[in-house]
């Protein structure tokens, strides 16, 4: 999702509008104020004391919509995920899917192109409705046909759906796909009653669920959200009585203040930098306990090859030279995050350091070097504007720190100017190339390593003279066209075999490090913290936090 994403997202290539670090999103100093009695407003919940068997969870993120058709923000798409099933999940803590309401994974025709998928029977959603094939064909039609956010991500792959049987689904895409089994895992894909909803474009349902997993939505309000255990449940039940989740809408201090007081049995999404470090102190004291997670989601620098001297391949080489993932993890993110030397994360087997085998990590020497073959000094310099959103402090900072980075250690022949624009304004703009530098975020919509390349790289129309005209590096604001990489992104999707795949990815991020369209910064590390009596706390790499496992 892209993913999964913690905000709207305003263009194709995201929820990219607002750093996944929600928890890197100010650089400011804790709140020490008492806490308010309800947080922002909203009633207090049963916390850590309480004896009902109920966990509480607070979190800054109120969700826009329950609508699985129309989610495509983490904040709407956790809760989602745990009210529902889809055909395949994630196995937990991996990358690796599983069957869910499937009962194996996809038969594929020769041709790549037709999709069959055997079914659990002995299923009913929470009204009661029997789950059927039929039914996951009017949920995946319906996800695709009224238009929510996400529609695209079947919309575009999907040619028919049809129930075959009572137990079997059919499913026939326009053109090859091999990652499309972990798309039909993405949170918005699963099954809801045909009897609560309608297809048809812009008939959503934002303030109800219906769906067939091991919670049901009993209360949803500004300020907090009811699940209630599923008693006719399936599948493996809670182990908790219930899920509490309260919202403290964009209000970091009162949720951090909320989870020392106790108030909350856990705290996700989303904590300030210098508060993760306070609270991260604390659970090394066993005053309560620190979980952390390697994240898919990934910050980068865009490169414009249609402005000049940023045509010439060499110069994008320098800057990727030039950046120091080290000394920006340590003052943009304290450390909360991991450096990162492909597209691809290091959550995928498939990932290499490309970046860092070919330039290595803030490289002066070579950066210098690259430049003056370039035709570049001090006195005929590189002078860059990086772009960035208004609204996001993680990116003005580490604009800031490119830019003095560059002064200290450039002699004069690099040079940056942080530049930035309100969020609209940006993201239409960076598709007509008007910045020659823009910082960007990448949440994935499934995970797969196909939606680390084909979003950034693919361009079905352009040429080496005039760079992309239309695609995925045009919407990136890259303008990057290769007919070599289109190739080997077409030979990616299509290729079913696992081992011949790895090589088409190591030839792609290989490639992606020589032309340089973009430089990856780092990925991200998820946080979240727990009172000391509850157990069974765990953060996925989607960025779900899975409830059904939490228990006190």
């Amino acid at each position: 999702m892209n993913w999964f994403r913690l905000f709207a997202q305003p263009w194709r290539p995201w929820g990219k509008f607002v750093t996944l670090f929600c928890l890197c999103l100010v650089l400011a100093i804790a709140c020490t104020r008492p806490p308010s009695p309800s947080g922002s407003g909203g009633s207090p919940t049963a916390g850590s004391g309480s004896g009902d068997g109920r966990v509480t969870i607070g979190t800054t993120q109120k969700p826009r919509t329950l609508d699985p058709a129309d989610a495509y923000e983490l904040r709407s798409i956790n809760l989602i995920y745990n009210m529902s099933d889809r055909l395949y999940t994630y196995t937990p803590g991996s990358t690796e899917i599983k069957p869910q309401l499937a009962t194996a994974l996809p038969k594929v025709s020769a041709d790549g192109l037709t999709y069959t998928i055997p079914l659990r029977s002995g299923v009913v959603f929470h009204d009661g409705t029997p789950f059927d094939a039929a039914a996951m064909a009017f949920s995946l039609k319906r996800f695709a046909e009224n238009k929510g956010k996400p529609s695209f991500l079947l919309s575009d792959l999907v040619a028919s759906i049809e129930a075959t049987s009572k137990e079997e689904l059919t499913i026939k895409l326009k053109k090859p796909f091999a990652a499309f089994p972990s798309l039909l895992a993405f949170g918005g894909t699963g099954a809801v009653s045909p009897k609560a909803y309608e297809l048809g474009a812009g008939k959503f349902k934002p303030d109800t669920f219906v769906g067939t997993g091991p919670y049901k939505l009993g209360k949803y309000s500004p300020d907090s959200v009811r699940l209630e255990v599923f008693d006719k449940y399936w599948g493996e039940k809670p182990t908790n009585k219930g899920i509490n989740w309260q919202i403290y809408t964009n209000n970091p201090g009162n949720l951090f203040n909320a989870f020392k007081t106790k108030s909350v049995d856990v705290a996700y999404i989303s904590l300030k930098p210098e508060q993760v470090r306070n609270l991260e102190d604390g659970a090394k004291k066993g005053n309560w306990q620190a979980i952390s997670s390697q994240g898919s989601a990934i910050s980068y620098i865009v490169l414009n090859r249609r402005q000049k001297p940023l045509d010439n391949p060499v110069v994008r080489q320098a800057i990727a030279a030039f950046v120091n993932r080290t000394l920006l993890n340590e003052r943009v993110l304290y450390n909360q995050a991991e450096p990162l030397y492909s597209t691809i994360p290091n959550t995928f087997d498939v990932s290499l350091p490309v970046f860092k085998d070919q330039y290595g990590d803030g490289n002066i020497d070579k950066a210098k070097q690259l430049l003056q073959q370039a035709g570049f000094s001090a006195a005929n310099p590189v002078k860059l504007q990086v772009w960035y959103p208004s609204a996001s402090p993680t990116r003005s900072v580490t604009a800031n720190v490119l830019k003095e980075y560059a002064q200290k250690e450039m002699g004069g022949m690099l040079q940056f100017e942080p530049s930035n624009v309100e969020g609209a304004t940006f993201f239409k703009d960076i598709t007509r190339g008007v910045y020659p530098v823009a910082l960007l975020d990448w949440y994935p919509d499934f995970l797969d390593p196909d939606n680390f390349v084909q979003p950034f790289l693919e361009c079905p129309k352009g040429s080496d003279a005039n760079g992309c005209e239309q695609g995925g590096s045009q919407t990136q604001g890259s303008f990057y066209y290769s007919a070599k990489m289109n190739q080997l992104i077409d030979a990616e999707r299509k290729e079913q075999n696992p081992e011949a795949r790895r090589k088409i990815f190591a030839d792609i991020q290989n490639l992606i490090a020589q032309d340089v369209p973009l430089v990856p910064l780092w990925q991200s590390k998820d946080f979240a913290f727990a009172q000391t009596g509850v157990s069974g706390v765990a953060i996925d790499p989607t960025q779900i936090l899975p409830y059904s496992t939490m228990k006190k």
